[in-house]
């Protein structure tokens, strides 16, 4: 086998991808890696391109499988394939859940890397907190899954998938993933700068105080998706892992706001407390689904930072 290991995100241009692929570039020089990413609309950002010139594009449409075999002639079978893409947005997945199973459902994907003859690939993919019904704290892993939207469910019929066609795989279900903007800005609101901009402006804002989550910053998330990439480059042991991804502070949304106000010196009486009852945000939505992450902490020694210090990370990182 040569040295050259070949890394593939799909999903390369959304939030994680591309920080995904900053980091795995920056960290190239030291192994010889190869990165290609596929992407979904037909060119991806000119800035990331010119960010990253040693990483290869392909456009791939994960509904029908469409580009896959372009990656086969061109880039080669990956080592590791890391699975970002999703229709991620709980609404989005109630009013068309066909396209959302048929999207977070890795069918294609899984149909592609079982063409070639050697099983040699392991497949690392993003799941959700959203898997847990919300109804106690701190779920693990071999707890129920019982979503309570579309995005949930669509979510554990993808690990089911994973489950029973894979035979090397880690699934980490992921909780609110925050941090730095990417290299090429992605178009939906980044929660901490979010938070930032409305607090800033000195406006009262709506906050729920009943809905918990544990919020993690992403660049926790990559380097989890490095320790598991490094693991199979070297050691060549095949997986099969279910590990909760998530910070170790259990947040409601008027926590993660006060935070924010405290790092940042603004006053915490613009923050209105609201129950997630008092509004209708067109899909049901899980009330406490705060994970325990000692698995994670204990299969690879390694521990997320707390929640007000990845806020202060993602504030040094905004234009002051």
């Amino acid at each position: 086998m040569s040295n050259n290991k070949k890394l593939l995100i799909i999903g390369g241009t959304g939030y994680l991808g591309q920080h995904l692929l900053q980091s795995f570039s920056e960290s190239q020089k030291s192994f010889d890696l190869s990165i290609a990413f596929t992407h979904h609309s037909s060119s991806p950002p000119n800035l990331l391109l010119q960010s990253l010139p040693h990483a290869t594009p392909f456009q791939v449409d994960l509904q029908t499988g469409q580009g896959f075999d372009s990656i086969s002639h061109t880039f080669g079978q990956p080592d590791v394939v890391v699975n970002c893409a999703a229709i991620s947005i709980p609404r989005a997945c109630e009013t068309n859940p066909t396209l959302a199973m048929s999207v977070n459902i890795p069918s294609s994907l899984v149909k592609w890397l079982s063409s070639f003859t050697e099983s040699n690939t392991l497949l690392i993919h993003l799941s959700t907190d959203q898997v847990y019904e919300g109804t106690k704290s701190f779920y693990k892993e071999d707890n129920e899954t019982l979503p309570v939207n579309v995005y949930g469910k669509s979510k554990v019929e993808a690990e089911e998938y994973i489950i029973a066609k894979c035979s090397n795989f880690v699934i980490l279900r992921s909780s609110i993933i925050f941090g730095p903007q990417t290299i090429s800005p992605v178009s939906k609101s980044l929660p901490v700068q979010w938070m930032d901009s409305v607090l800033g402006k000195g406006q009262e804002t709506d906050f729920f105080h009943d809905e918990f989550r544990c919020p993690v910053y992403v660049k926790d998330v990559v380097n989890i998706i490095q320790i598991l990439t490094n693991k199979w480059i070297s050691d060549g042991k095949k997986m099969g892992l279910l590990l909760n991804v998530g910070g170790p502070d259990r947040l409601s949304r008027v926590q993660m706001a006060e935070t924010v106000a405290h790092v940042r010196g603004y006053n915490t009486s613009l923050i209105k407390h609201v129950s997630t009852s008092s509004i209708d945000r067109g899909v049901k939505s899980p009330s406490d689904i705060s994970m325990d992450i000692s698995k994670l902490i204990q299969t690879l020694d390694f521990r997320p930072m707390s929640f007000q210090d990845g806020v202060k990370l993602t504030i040094e990182s905004m234009n002051p």
